[in-house]
């Protein structure tokens, strides 16, 4: 399912837009739940994962506190839909557009998710 390979310029490239990774223990904690339902929500594209230094781990911009940012696994299947990759998806979600004004989850995590959720759907079709 996940598969650990060597780091490529691509892997730097996405961790410089990403920023920081949780593990999958260390995003249960804030969650309240288990490793293994981090696990499940990425096998039903509620979240995103990839594997970083061995582990698999999901970009901590996804978390709001002790909830998942709001609108984003609606996000996630719109892209999913949409034909995405997960890298895809995340380069996506954290590029900076000018037109947002800043990268789309950016605009999820301060409430501007509608016009997110547009331009992901506009994607899909």
């Amino acid at each position: 399912m996940w598969q650990i390979g060597w780091v490529t310029q691509s892997d730097r490239e996405l961790d410089e837009l990403v920023g920081e990774w949780l593990t999958l223990r260390e995003a249960a904690a804030p969650l309240g739940v288990s490793p293994n339902r981090i696990k499940t929500l990425i096998r039903e594209n509620r979240l995103m994962g990839v594997v970083r230094g061995g582990e698999l781990s999901i970009p901590a911009a996804f978390l709001d506190g002790p909830d998942l940012v709001k609108g984003l696994p609606g996000t996630i299947v719109l892209l999913t839909d949409a034909g995405f990759s997960t890298e895809e998806a995340l380069r996506w979600l954290f590029t900076p557009d000018d037109t947002l004004p800043g990268t789309p989850i950016q605009a999820m995590r301060e409430n501007r998710g509608t016009e997110v959720r547009r331009r992901a759907q506009g994607m899909a079709f």
